[in-house]
C-alpha cells in the first residue's frame, strides 16, 4: 500500500537533488576562466542526459540486484521484486528516480577536477562508465544490501558511495591529466589561474547547500510518522551545522595560513562540511556535526595545499579534496562521533574499524577502476584536448 506522504517526500527529495546539477554546474564555471564555460556546462547538462539512462538500463540492477544483475527491472516480464529494499510505501519508480539524481551527483564531481584541458567525448565515455558501473557495484556493497552493510559499515546519504567515489575518480583523472598550460613554472611551482566569476561560484554554493536538504534529510526517505519527521529534522539540523561550521573555520584556516581570508576557500569550506556531514548526520548529535564541520573545513584547506603543491596535481575547483578527502574523512568521523556506536561515546572501536575499512574499501574501488576507465580511454581515444 503506497503512501501519499512517503511518495511524495522522496519525489521533493529527488528534486532538491537534481537541482544541485545546477549549483555543480555554477561552481565549476565559476571557479575556471571565462572561455571554458560553456564546456563546463556542457559537461554537466551531460552527465545527467548520459548518466539517467545508463543508471536505468543497468546500473540500477546492479546496485539493488544481487551486485551483477543486468536489464533486471526494466521489463515487466523479467522484474526483480524490489520489495525489500524499497522504504515503506514508496512506489519503485520514485525511488529510482530518487537514487538516479545520486548518479549524476557523483558523476558531475570529476568534471571540476578534469576542467579546462578534457576532450568532451572522452569526458561523455568516463560519464556513462561511472553510471554503468564503478558507481553502482559500490553502492550495492553500502546500500544494496551488499556485504559493507552486511559488516555495520555506515553511510547514511552517500559520504563515501557517492563523493568519496567522484572524488577519487577526479583525482585518478586530473593526474592523469596532466595540469593545464602555465599552470607550474619551470621549478615546478604553481601558479594561480584564477577564476572568472566569484559571483557564479557563490551562487552554486549556495544551490548546493539548498540541494543538500534534499540530499541528506532526503535519505530519510519515509515522512508519514512522527518518529520519521523527527529524524528529517534531526538530519537537517546536522546537515546545517556542518555546513556553517566547514564555512567559518575554512575562512579562519586561509586567514591564518594565506594572511586574508579567502572567498573561494570559504565556499569549499562549506562543501566540505556538508560533504563530511553525509554519511552520519542521522547518528550524530548536533555538537558532533559542528566538529566534523569544523575539521573537514579546516583538513580541506591543507589537502588542497597538498594535492596542488606536493603531489602536483591541477584541480582547479579543488573538488579531489572537497568531495575525495572530506568525505573519506566524514565516513571515518562517523566512528568516533556517532551518539550510539561511536568511539567518543562508549560505544567501542568497532563500529569506527567498519567505517575505516568501509572507507578503504570504496577508496581502492573508486581509485583501481578510475585508473582502469582514464587508461583506456587514454590509449584508444585520447584524454586531452591538443594544444593549439
Amino acid at each position: 500500500m503506497y503512501s501519499a506522504v512517503n511518495t511524495i517526500w522522496v519525489l521533493v527529495g529527488t528534486a532538491l537533488v537534481f537541482f544541485m546539477q545546477a549549483g555543480f554546474s555554477m561552481c565549476e564555471a565559476g571557479f575556471t576562466r571565462a572561455k571554458n564555460t560553456g564546456n563546463i556546462l556542457m559537461k554537466n547538462l551531460m552527465d545527467f542526459c548520459i548518466g539517467t539512462p545508463c543508471f536505468w538500463l543497468v546500473g540500477f540492477g546492479v546496485m539493488f540486484g544481487s551486485g551483477t544483475a543486468l536489464f533486471g527491472w526494466i521489463d515487466p516480464l523479467i522484474m526483480k521484486d524490489y520489495s525489500s529494499i524499497l522504504p515503506a510505501g514508496v512506489p519503485l519508480w520514485a525511488y529510482a528516480a530518487f537514487q538516479t539524481v545520486f548518479c549524476a551527483t557523483s558523476a558531475t564531481i570529476v568534471s571540476g577536477a578534469m576542467a579546462e584541458r578534457t576532450k568532451f567525448s572522452a569526458y561523455c565515455i568516463y560519464s556513462a562508465a561511472i553510471s554503468l558501473f564503478i558507481y553502482p557495484i559500490s553502492g550495492h556493497w553500502i546500500w544494496g544490501g551488499g556485504w559493507l552493510a552486511q559488516m555495520g559499515f555506515h553511510d547514511f546519504a552517500g559520504s563515501a558511495a557517492v563523493h568519496m567515489v567522484g572524488g577519487i575518480c577526479a583525482l585518478i583523472g586530473a593526474k592523469m591529466l596532466g595540469p593545464r598550460i602555465g599552470k607550474y613554472d619551470k621549478n615546478g611551482k604553481p601558479r594561480a589561474i584564477l577564476g572568472h566569476n566569484l559571483t557564479f561560484a557563490a551562487l552554486g554554493v549556495f544551490i548546493l547547500w539548498f540541494g543538500w536538504f534534499g540530499f541528506n534529510p532526503g535519505s530519510q526517505l519515509a515522512a508519514a510518522t512522527s518518529r520519521d519527521q523527527t529524524a528529517i529534522s534531526h538530519v537537517f539540523l546536522t546537515t546545517n551545522l556542518a555546513a556553517c561550521a566547514g564555512g567559518f573555520f575554512a575562512l579562519v584556516a586561509s586567514w591564518m595560513k594565506y594572511g586574508k581570508p579567502s572567498l573561494s576557500l570559504t565556499l569549499n569550506g562549506v562543501l566540505a562540511g556538508l560533504v563530511g556531514i553525509t554519511a552520519g548526520c542521522d547518528l550524530v548529535s548536533p555538537f558532533g556535526s559542528v566538529l566534523i564541520g569544523a575539521i573537514c573545513g579546516v583538513v580541506m584547506i591543507f589537502a588542497v595545499d597538498f594535492i596542488d603543491h606536493v603531489l602536483k596535481i591541477d584541480d582547479p575547483v579543488g573538488a579531489s579534496s572537497v568531495h575525495g578527502v572530506c568525505g573519506c574523512l566524514g565516513t571515518i568521523l562517523t566512528g568516533l562521533f556517532a551518539t550510539e556506536k561511536g568511539l567518543f561515546y562508549g560505544g567501542g572501536s568497532s563500529f569506527l574499524l567498519a567505517q575505516l575499512f568501509g572507507a578503504a574499501v570504496v577508496g581502492v574501488w573508486a581509485a583501481g577502476m578510475g585508473f582502469i576507465v582514464f587508461k583506456v580511454l587514454d590509449k584508444i581515444h585520447g584524454l586531452r584536448v591538443p594544444k593549439r
